[in-house]
C-alpha cells in the first residue's frame, strides 16, 4: 500500500519494492513492524541473512512453488528443493526432498532432509546432475518427514512409517483386515497429494471414491484399456481405484499384466503413480514373469496377500517393510521371517497367531537379526471399508451357507446365496415369517458367521432390536436400505428376477 511506503520514507527507512514484496535491511525490522501495527495492515515480515522482506500474511517461497506445480500439474512428490536460509523454511517442508547447503543456515540444516557438502554454487550444480542421472532417488536421498500413522502400541505411542518409495508387504489370514489396513494407507497417502493406482481385484476399494481426485473404473462398467488409465495416471491429481471384480480370474490375470507393464514404462517416464497397490497379489505375481510385470528398484509397491509363501522370491526380496495381520499357517508364517530374517521363528509365530481384528504386527526388515517387531493397534479409518463388495453381491456361496427363510420354524423354499438374493427374498417374504427372523436376530447372525462383515452385522442388530420392543419400525425397508448403502450400486437390486428355492 501507498501508505505504508510513504511511511516507512517518513521514518528513514530505506527499503527496494515490487510487485508484493517490499525489502530492507534487517537491522530496520523493528521499525518496520511498528509502522505495521500503526497501520494494522494484514502483512508480515520474514528475514533472510542481512535482509528482511515484508509479505503478504501466507505468502512464501511454498506457496508460489505450489501454485506452479498446480498450473503445470505436477507433484509436490517429484520435487527437490535446495536452500540455504531461513527463508526456506517453507520451500523445503513443502518439497518431497529438501536439501540444505552446509554452508548455510544451522536451522535449516536441521530441518532439512539431505544437508549438501561443500563452499558454493558448484557444489549444488554437481549434486544436480548427479540427481537428474539417477531413475529414482538413492535410498539415503528419501524423506523420512513423509510419514505416516499406522496405530499405537499398548502405552499408547503412536507409531508412524516411512512409507514413500518403499515397497510394503501386508500379509495375514483371510478375514483379519489385510485389505482394511491397506486402505487406510491408501488414505493418507491420498490426503497427502500422492498419486495412488489401487488395483483391486475383488471390489473392495471402492468407497476411497469419497476422497478428493479418485476415480473408480470398471465393476459395473466397462474396464478401459491399460493405456487409456496410465494416460489418466500420468497427472499427480488423479488417483485410481481399477474394480476387476467383474471378471474371471484368467481375465484378472491378463488385464493386470497388461496393466502393471504398462505402469512400470509410465512410472520411469513421469514418477507417477508414486504408490501401486496390488490386493490379491499371489494370483498376479507368483511366476518368473515378475520381472517385466513390476519394477521393484522403483519402489513405491504394496502387495497385499494372504498366500506370501506363493510370491515369487523376486518380490518378495524386494519388501522393505512387513505388515502382518493375524496369520496361523506356518508356511506363511515362515515365509515372512525369510523375509525379516528371523531366527526366533517360533516367537514370530506366536505374536502372528495371538493378534486380534484391529491389530497388526510390523516386522522390520534389516540384517540385525536382533531387531525387534512392533505390536499396535491400528488407527480408525476415514472410509467405510467392504469386503468382496461385488463378489458378495451377486456371486453364490456354497448352498451349505445360504440363508434358509422359514416360517413357523418350516422351510418356506426360499433360500438366499448372495446380497442381492437375500434383498429380494427380505422384499418378497411374508410380515410372519419376516417377524421370525427379525426376532431371533437370523439377519445379523448370518452376515457376520459367513461374510464376515462385522460393521454392516452391528448395524442390523440395531434394526433387530428396535423391532424387538417396537413393531411398528419398517424393519424390512431399513434391512434392505442397509445393505444396500453398503454393498449395492443404485438400482443395482432392482435388476433381480427371481429368487432360488430349495430343491427339497
Amino acid at each position: 500500500p501507498m501508505v505504508f511506503l510513504a511511511q516507512l520514507a517518513r521514518a528513514g527507512i530505506q527499503t527496494r519494492a515490487g510487485e508484493c514484496v517490499l525489502e530492507a535491511d534487517a537491522c530496520d525490522g523493528p521499525a518496520i513492524l511498528a509502522v505495521l501495527r500503526a497501520l494494522e495492515l494484514p502483512l508480515s515480515l520474514v528475514f533472510n541473512r542481512g535482509r528482511v522482506m515484508v509479505l503478504p500474511q501466507g505468502i512464501t517461497k511454498a506457496t508460489g512453488l505450489r501454485e506452479l506445480l498446480r498450473a503445470s500439474r505436477l507433484s509436490e512428490h517429484n520435487t527437490i528443493a535446495i536452500g540455504d536460509a531461513e527463508n526456506d523454511h517453507s520451500l523445503l517442508e513443502l518439497s518431497e526432498v529438501g536439501t540444505a547447503v552446509a554452508w548455510g543456515s544451522t536451522a535449516l540444516q536441521a530441518s532439512a532432509d539431505v544437508i549438501l557438502p561443500g563452499a558454493g554454487p558448484p557444489a549444488v550444480a554437481a549434486f544436480i546432475k548427479e540427481i537428474v542421472a539417477r531413475p529414482r532417488l538413492p535410498t539415503p536421498y528419501l524423506s523420512r518427514r513423509h510419514r505416516f500413522t499406522l496405530g499405537h502400541s499398548d502405552t499408547g505411542k503412536l507409531l508412524a512409517l516411512a512409507v514413500p518409495g518403499r515397497n510394503l508387504l501386508i500379509a495375514g489370514d483371510p478375514h483379519t483386515g489385510k485389505s482394511w489396513l491397506a486402505g487406510l494407507l491408501c488414505e493418507q497417502l491420498i490426503l497427502q497429494r500422492y498419486c495412488v493406482c489401487v488395483v483391486d481385484p475383488e471390489g473392495e476399494y471402492t468407497t476411497l471414491q469419497s476422497l478428493p481426485g479418485v476415480e473408480v473404473w470398471g465393476g459395473d462398467s466397462l474396464l478401459p484399456r491399460p493405456a487409456k488409465l496410465a494416460q489418466m495416471l500420468q497427472y499427480p491429481d488423479v488417483n485410481l481405484v481399477v474394480d476387476l471384480s467383474r471378471l474371471a480370474l484368467d481375465d484378472k490375470r491378463g488385464y493386470v499384466a497388461s496393466l502393471l507393464s504398462t505402469l512400470v514404462m509410465l512410472r520411469r517416464r513421469t514418477g507417477l503413480p508414486h504408490r501401486i497397490v496390488l490386493e490379491e497379489a499371489h494370483y498376479f505375481l507368483g511366476g518368473p514373469e515378475v520381472s517385466a510385470l513390476i519394477d521393484l528398484d522403483h519402489g513405491g509397491y504394496t502387495f497385499v496377500t494372504y498366500r506370501p509363501s506363493q510370491l515369487h522370491p523376486t518380490a518378495v526380496a524386494a519388501g522393505q517393510s512387513v505388515l502382518v495381520t493375524r496369520l496361523t499357517d506356518q508356511n506363511e508364517i515362515d515365509a515372512t521371517a525369510r523375509l525379516g530374517g528371523r531366527a526366533d521363528v517360533t516367537g514370530w509365530a506366536e505374536l502372528c497367531s495371538s493378534l486380534a481384528v484391529g491389530e497388526v504386527a510390523l516386522l522390520p526388515v534389516t540384517t540385525d537379526v536382533t531387531a525387534t517387531p512392533r505390536r499396535l493397534l491400528l488407527v480408525p479409518r476415514l472410509t467405510a471399508h467392504v469386503r468382496h463388495r461385488q463378489k458378495y453381491l451377486d456371486v453364490p456361496i456354497a448352498d451349505c451357507y445360504a440363508f434358509v427363510f422359514t416360517q413357523h420354524g418350516v422351510p418356506t423354499g426360499v433360500r438366499a446365496r448372495n446380497m442381492a438374493e437375500l434383498t429380494a427374498a427380505i422384499r418378497a417374504s411374508s410380515a410372519e415369517a419376516l417377524d421370525e427372523h427379525l426376532r431371533r436376530w437370523d439377519f445379523s447372525s448370518w452376515i457376520a458367521n459367513v461374510f464376515a462383515d462385522y460393521p454392516l452385522a452391528a448395524r442390523l442388530n440395531e434394526i433387530e432390536r428396535r423391532y424387538a420392543t417396537d413393531q411398528s419400525v419398517d424393519a424390512r425397508e431399513a434391512v434392505v436400505d442397509a445393505i444396500a448403502e453398503r454393498y449395492v450400486p443404485e438400482n443395482a437390486l432392482e435388476t433381480v428376477a427371481t429368487l432360488p428355492t430349495s430343491s427339497g
